[in-house]
């Protein structure tokens, strides 16, 4: 099977799940990944689970466009929640196909391992009936800043549906070693984060941020090497997770969102990207 792409949330950040789909399908996406889980910060679009006329849209746009759900984002390890609440939105999701959800940790304790490792088995526990791994992610401006702390954590939890969910722009932010991505047990990469960007690695938690969240680069325009990331990786889906404010004032969310596909395309077809059959589909 060949490469198949999904549209992420912060991507089109201000496009609701029924029209983000349909934007999907016109670019050419296999998947779409929401964010069914509000964070409760200032100016957040809030798609919630509980909104019926959003899931019944959103459920009739996946079946008309053919699009695929892929992944739910964001549960969030933070000390002041019960992830139970994040029980409605997985429910939804898993009605709607999606396989994995995304997870972080923002604690500000650095001496909170034990309360990291229960948290994240708890969610995986929850996940585990719909049928969804838990994929942990390790923002560099977060709790977990590096792959070694994300794969402690999962190591520790012990959960069949674990993962962890590698994003090519904390693999440039950290600086990790292709080593660490092949010692990585294939069985927990599910699907990938994709974006490119500038050489230079912003030395404020800030500067990092900005980038993150505003200002990530198609591929091809910044410095990562992707097809030595890919080497080391099993063939699953790519999720072009690439917010880009002054990209989106220019083309649109939808002109965006075509571009960040046709360039990844472009990318892996002419920087050679390993054979789709030299590595393993997790879907």
């Amino acid at each position: 099977m060949g490469n198949q792409f999904s549209l992420a949330h912060l991507t089109v950040i201000g496009c609701a799940p029924p029209e983000m789909t349909r934007i999907a399908a016109r670019a050419g996406y296999d998947f779409v990944s929401f964010r069914f889980i509000p964070m409760g910060i200032a100016g957040e679009h809030v798609y919630s689970p509980t909104d019926k006329q959003m899931v019944r849209q959103t459920k009739q746009a996946l079946a008309e466009t053919g699009v695929r759900v892929l992944d739910l984002e964001l549960a969030r390890i933070i000390a002041d929640n019960d992830p139970k609440d994040y029980l409605p939105a997985m429910e939804v999701a898993a009605e709607m196909g999606a396989r994995h959800v995304i997870s972080s940790a923002w604690t500000t304790d650095r001496t909170n391992r034990d309360f990291i490792v229960e948290r994240y088995g708890e969610i995986c526990d929850l996940a585990k009936p719909f049928g969804l791994t838990v994929d942990l992610e390790f923002p560099s401006f977060s709790r977990l800043a590096s792959l070694q702390e994300a794969v402690d954590i999962v190591r520790a939890a012990e959960r069949e549906n674990c993962g962890i969910l590698v994003d090519t722009l904390y693999v440039h932010f950290s600086q990790l070693g292709l080593d660490k991505l092949v010692a990585l047990p294939r069985e927990w990469t599910h699907f990938v984060h994709i974006c490119d960007t500038a050489p230079e690695i912003p030395t404020t938690r800030e500067g990092m941020i900005h980038i993150a969240r505003d200002d990530r680069l198609y591929l091809g325009e910044g410095c990562i090497d992707f097809a030595s990331i890919f080497e080391c990786l099993p063939l699953v889906p790519y999720s072009i997770e690439l917010p880009n404010l002054k990209r989106v004032e220019e083309l649109g969310y939808e002109g965006h969102a075509k571009r960040c596909l046709d360039t990844a395309k472009q990318y892996i077809e002419f920087h050679s990207a390993p054979k789709p059959a030299a590595r393993r589909h997790a879907i």
